[in-house]
């Protein structure tokens, strides 16, 4: 671990093991990841405070999904956030009325109709499927967290400048210079790192303007509550003045940059709900887009990108802080483990393989949902069926797993159909749940039959894989579970274990005393 505390400068020519661009959520996590496993970490962020009034207010609401909420849980985190504690249901809604669980392009899904005997392999544990968190008390969990494992955080330092060798990176900051082994951009969708380092940023331009607002209206009684898909838009109004709307116009007033005023907001308010309200103050108001796009890789050399840096979509159901915290818990072991030489040396390959995937799911989930809320004959048209099948069983609880990121998995041709899926959250007899075993980083081998033999080969990888044996409360038909240090199960073994596959799992993610 790095010893520096925070408050101190460390200057060249000290060699950070990773320089970091951004100092969001998804930087904030993965420095944290890295510092885990004993790697220095510098984060550089252009903005010198670290919280906007944007990110406090309802709109800076995110909902976290179950990898994240997961992710969390694994490493001690969850229990750190209390925006989602203090959450009640709005007054005005009946105590008898269905349970909103989300939506896709508007259209609600209920908590009823979910079925979640469906999804074999999920547990009930200690962690809900999704749960909200304000943007800025994320931020600032992560904050404190990474400067408790000593990583060294430089505000109003924006990335102007960087060159990388074979052996490693100098960054510049105005006059400053840093060196580090590893450059990671996690500077957000203007990423400079991206744009510096040579990614091609492949994808598709909006069809809409976006507006989050807080406002003054004179008349709220004539907007109706909730979300509301017009024949020209979309709008929003959670609770008073508090406004989001969409309006396709393809993206022309957001890339304008033009000043967003009262008297605009209401134009595009009126034509999008059909009403005569008035605004009579805007208070704050921003704009954002629903244009796609997505590194065509994520590593150029000792350069790597993650979240917004490396894929964008429109916000819609929130799934771009999710995926890029999934992108941070995904690099972070295997940047670490590449540094510390516990791995083989292509395993950062393995990032791209999988978090290209799933970025590419979210950014065709936001594309289709883009596409049905269009103010079209034809769309309007798709959107009814949707909305239909949406109130099944079998359709609101696919959309669920979607939405929370239940089915997310690495595809890895793997026999056994646990591997590539999150470990469930095991419950050992002693009352012991796997999650919080999990918070030291490391890989571990779970053998639910106590088999010496098993035991035997975990101590080949002792600085990487503990060992945790004994019965679960329910067990799933399994009998060993090989873990990664991310949560996600690499080896599984319902009977006897099949070593030879269990010594290929490893050899894919860790090197062993004979490696």
């Amino acid at each position: 671990m790095n010893t520096t505390p925070a408050y101190q400068s460390v200057q060249p020519p000290f060699t950070y093991d990773v320089i970091i661009s951004g100092a969001g959520p998804v930087g904030l996590f993965l420095a944290c990841e890295l510092a885990l496993a004993n790697c220095s970490v510098l984060i550089l962020e252009k903005v010198a405070q670290p919280h906007s009034p944007l990110k406090e207010l309802p709109f800076g609401m995110r909902g976290l999904s179950t990898p994240t909420i997961e992710t969390l849980y694994r490493r001690g985190l969850l229990q750190e956030l209390d925006i989602h504690k203090r959450i009640k249901k709005p007054h005005n809604i009946p105590t008898e009325a269905r349970q909103q669980a989300g939506h896709f392009a508007g259209i609600v899904f209920y908590q009823d109709n979910i079925d979640t005997s469906q999804w074999k392999y999920r547990l009930p544990s200690e962690t809900a499927p999704v749960l909200l968190s304000e943007m800025a008390e994320l931020e600032s969990v992560l904050y404190c967290r990474a400067t408790a494992l000593g990583v060294d955080i430089k505000r109003g330092l924006p990335v102007t400048d960087f060159h990388q060798t074979s052996d490693g990176v100098t960054v510049t900051s105005g006059e400053q210079s840093f060196s580090g082994k590893w450059l990671v951009g996690c500077d957000g969708s203007r990423s400079v790192i991206r744009k510096a380092g040579g990614f091609e940023f492949a994808g598709t331009e909006p069809e809409f303007t976006g507006y989050s607002t807080l406002v003054d209206i004179a008349n709220p009684e004539l907007l109706k509550p909730g979300r509301n898909v017009t024949p020209t838009g979309m709008y929003l109004q959670s609770q008073p003045g508090y406004l989001i709307m969409q309006d396709f116009d393809g993206g022309a007033f957001h890339h304008a940059k033009a000043p967003i005023t009262a008297e605009h907001v209401q134009a595009v308010l009126r034509r999008i709900s059909g009403t005569d309200v008035t605004i009579n103050a805007l208070h704050i108001a921003t704009t954002w887009t629903d244009r796609a796009r997505q590194a065509t890789t994520y590593q150029n050399g000792r350069i790597l990108l993650a979240g917004d840096a490396a894929h964008i979509h429109a916000p819609l159901g929130g799934q771009g802080l999710n995926l890029g915290l999934g992108d941070a818990m995904n690099l972070g072991w295997k940047l670490a483990a590449v540094i510390r030489e516990q791995a083989p040396t292509d395993l950062l390959d393995s990032y791209y393989t999988e978090r290209y995937p799933i970025g590419a799911q979210v950014l065709d989930w936001s594309r289709a949902q883009v596409a049905i809320m269009q103010p079209t004959p034809e769309a309007r048209a798709i959107y009814a069926i949707v909305r239909d099948l949406i109130d099944t069983r079998d359709g609101a609880t696919y959309v669920a797993g979607r939405v929370w990121g239940v089915y997310t998995h690495y595809d890895w041709g793997n026999d056994h159909p646990l591997a590539g899926h999150s470990v469930p959250d095991f419950e050992l007899e002693d009352g012991t749940r796997i999650g919080t075993l999990l918070r030291d980083g490391q890989g571990m081998l779970l053998d639910f039959n106590a088999a010496a033999s098993l035991q035997t080969w975990a101590g080949k990888y002792a600085d990487q894989i503990k060992y945790v044996s004994g019965p679960a409360k329910n067990q799933l038909g399994l009998s060993a579970v090989l873990i990664r240090p991310d949560g996600i199960v690499a080896w599984a073994a319902d009977g006897h274990p099949d070593y030879s596959a269990l010594q290929q799992a490893a050899d894919r993610w860790w090197v062993g005393e004979e490696g």
